[in-house]
C-alpha cells in the first residue's frame, strides 16, 4: 500500500451503484487487487447477524466474489488509520481549494478533482516499502463487466407470467419460452446506468412494467383487454388495501369545532352589543 490518492469522486450518495461506478472506474486504470479493505458499511456486509435467506452477501460483496477479489473489513476506523487521515485532510484541504475556485456542483468539482489528485500525490504519495505490483489483469471480459456490476435478483414468475419488483408489477411478453417459465425464476439485472433486464438462462426477456402505485380503474380494464387479468389482480390489490387514516389538524387535536360562520363575521348576542356600542 501506498499513501497515494487512486480514486477520488464526488457522489450524490453513498450507495451501491456508487461504489460500484468507482470499482469499475478503477479496475479499467489499475486492475484487480488482491483484496480491498473497507468498513463496516452495509454497502460491503450483512450487518444482521440473524438475517435471513440470501447467500447473506451484500450486491457489492458477490460482484468482488465474480471478480476474485477478497474484502476485509476493518473492526474499527483506526484500523485503517491511514485512509481515516487522508480523509480528514481532504475534507479541510479539499473544500478550501474548491471554494477557492468557486465550484459549487459536483460536474464542475468532479473535473477538477483530478488535477487536484495529481497535485496531491506529487506533494505527499509515499513510496511503499515492496514496489511489487499485485494487481492482476480482468478475469471477464471488459464488455461483460457490466453484468458484474450490476444489482442482480430472482423473482417467481407467476401464471398470468408476472412478478413484482420494486413497487412495480412486471409482466413478461408471452411466448414459446416464457410460457414454460410459470412457476420458476428469472434474473432481474438493475445496471448503474438506469437500463432493466430480465433474463432466463442468460436470454434477455421482452416485458411491460406497471405501476403499483398508480391507480386503476374500470375503465383501463375494459380499454385493455389484453392486459386485463393483470389490471384486474392490481385493482383488487388496492380495493383490499384499508383506507387512509383521516389527519387531524392542530386546531381540532386541541378540541376546536368549526361552528360555520366566516371569520370576521360577528353574529348573535355578540353582534348586537357591537350595534349598541356603536350607536
Amino acid at each position: 500500500a501506498t499513501s497515494t490518492l487512486m480514486e477520488l469522486r464526488f457522489v450524490k450518495s453513498e450507495s451501491t451503484f456508487s461504489y460500484f461506478e468507482a470499482l469499475e472506474s478503477y479496475l479499467h486504470k489499475h486492475g484487480r487487487p488482491v483484496a480491498f479493505y473497507s468498513d463496516k458499511h452495509t454497502v460491503f456486509r450483512v450487518s444482521k447477524e440473524d438475517a435471513k435467506g440470501g447467500a447473506r452477501i451484500t450486491q457489492f460483496g458477490r460482484a468482488l466474489s465474480e471478480l476474485n477479489i477478497e474484502i476485509l473489513c476493518a473492526n474499527s476506523s483506526q484500523a485503517k488509520g491511514r485512509v481515516e487521515r487522508a480523509n480528514r485532510t481532504l475534507q479541510d484541504r479539499l473544500v478550501k481549494e474548491l471554494r477557492i475556485a468557486g465550484i459549487s456542483d459536483m460536474e464542475a468539482g468532479n473535473a477538477y478533482l483530478q488535477g487536484f489528485k495529481d497535485r496531491h500525490n506529487a506533494r505527499f504519495a509515499k513510496a511503499p516499502a515492496r514496489s511489487d505490483n499485485l494487481h492482476r489483469a480482468l478475469n471477464v471480459e471488459p464488455d461483460r463487466l457490466a453484468d458484474v456490476l450490476c444489482w442482480r435478483e430472482n423473482r417467481y414468475v407467476g401464471r398470468q407470467l408476472t412478478f413484482s419488483y420494486d413497487r412495480k408489477r412486471i409482466m413478461l411478453e408471452e411466448s414459446d419460452i416464457t410460457r414454460g417459465l410459470v412457476g420458476k425464476y428469472v434474473d432481474t439485472y438493475a445496471f448503474v446506468d438506469g437500463r432493466f433486464e430480465v433474463r432466463s438462462k442468460g436470454r434477455s426477456l421482452p416485458y411491460t412494467v406497471f405501476d403499483m402505485d398508480q391507480r386503476v380503474t374500470h375503465a383501463a380494464i375494459t380499454s385493455n383487454k389484453n392486459l386485463s387479468a393483470v389490471l384486474e389482480h392490481i385493482k383488487e390489490m388496492q380495493d383490499a388495501a384499508p383506507p387512509k387514516p383521516k389527519v387531524r389538524t392542530n386546531s381540532e387535536k386541541m378540541g376546536y369545532k368549526p361552528n360555520g360562520r366566516r371569520p370576521g363575521r360577528p353574529s348573535g348576542s355578540k353582534a348586537k352589543k357591537i350595534a349598541q356600542a356603536a350607536e
